[in-house]
């Protein structure tokens, strides 16, 4: 095996171009630097330069090793970089934007990832508003969207994708009924996450593939996800909830589907980031933390898509029934 620092050496007389410019570079006397460079050599069995008392000529050969010894001494580099990344621990703080409903998926979790972690801490902020990360300092959003983000400036990492589904007590069905049809909806009680009064319309498909549009007006609206679930739990009314934030319940029988043979198109549920280069390691344990709980291929979601292309996306997760 060549000496790396030989290698090394020789690398800083070609790049800088002679004895005394590398040693000025390097921090290391001249007279060694030579010595080190012909030791190469002898151990080469080749001339890689040719010196005069003036000047200092690479010779072919010297070319090509000089080629290799700088790829040979890159990788050296990030295997150092690998080891001490892996000897260091994530640590600071981390904030992540993420639509209400997400958070309550995290909570489970979070305490487990936190003690694998002591020194990292961690802020979500919760908010449907779509959040600069740059200038508000958010370190990851995550995001569902009917598509991804373009922005040159962020990375994006895809999750899978994400619907949402018309749900009701079991109370409330044996009091009222369920609808039949989605322009029976119109006729019972419905409760909304939304921030503005006024009716709302909502594409839903069926799953012979016809398209309709439910149009309704809330009986109750508001603008936390939790508060609509905990009235839905209570029998207040039908609501479209995502899914992550009602599969449990629903498979709890908590909660009942309904019209179960209609569904709405879609979502990309995705993690966006500034720059893959230069993350801090409380970063990257983050994301692959999201990535995680998030996954479609987790209790959170079960896709319900009726092909199996993207269809054009409502915003059912950030405005629901």
């Amino acid at each position: 095996m060549r000496d790396l620092n030989n290698l090394s050496l020789f690398a800083a007389v070609v790049a800088n171009g002679g004895f005394s410019a590398a040693a000025r570079v390097v921090g290391t006397p001249k007279s060694r630097i030579s010595r080190r460079v012909t030791a190469l050599e002898d151990q080469l069995g080749v001339r890689l330069l040719e010196r005069s008392s003036r000047h200092v000529k690479v010779t072919a050969v010297g070319h090509e090793v000089y080629k290799h010894a700088r790829a040979a001494l890159a990788e050296a580099e990030a295997i150092d970089h690998t080891i001490s990344e892996l000897k260091a621990e994530p640590q600071g703080l981390v904030r992540v934007s993420a639509p209400p409903g997400i958070d309550h998926v995290l909570g489970a979790a979070l305490p487990t990832f936190l003690h694998r972690h002591p020194k990292l801490r961690l802020q979500i902020v919760v908010t449907n508003r779509r959040v600069d990360l740059i200038e508000e300092g958010i370190d990851i959003a995550v995001r569902i969207r009917d598509r991804l983000d373009s922005d040159a400036d962020l990375q994006v990492k895809t999750l899978g994708q994400i619907g949402a589904l018309l749900v009701a007590s079991s109370k409330f069905v044996a009091e009222h009924g369920a609808p039949q049809f989605p322009s029976d909806l119109a006729k019972f009680a419905t409760i909304s996450v939304a921030e503005r009064a006024g009716s709302e319309r909502v594409v839903v498909i069926h799953e012979s593939g016809t398209v309709a549009e439910i149009v309704h007006e809330p009986r109750f609206s508001v603008s936390a996800l939790a508060t609509v679930r905990h009235a839905v739990l209570n029998g207040a009314g039908i609501a479209m909830l995502p899914e992550y934030a009602c599969r449990d319940m629903i498979d709890s029988g908590e909660l009942v589907r309904i019209l179960p043979a209609w569904t709405v198109p879609q979502e990309i549920l995705h993690l966006v980031f500034t720059s893959r280069r230069g993350l801090r390691l409380g970063v990257r344990a983050v994301i692959d933390f999201l990535a995680g709980c998030l996954s479609p291929r987790s209790s959170i979601s079960r896709p319900t898509s009726v092909s199996g292309k993207l269809a054009p996306l409502s915003k059912v997760p950030q405005k629901c029934l």
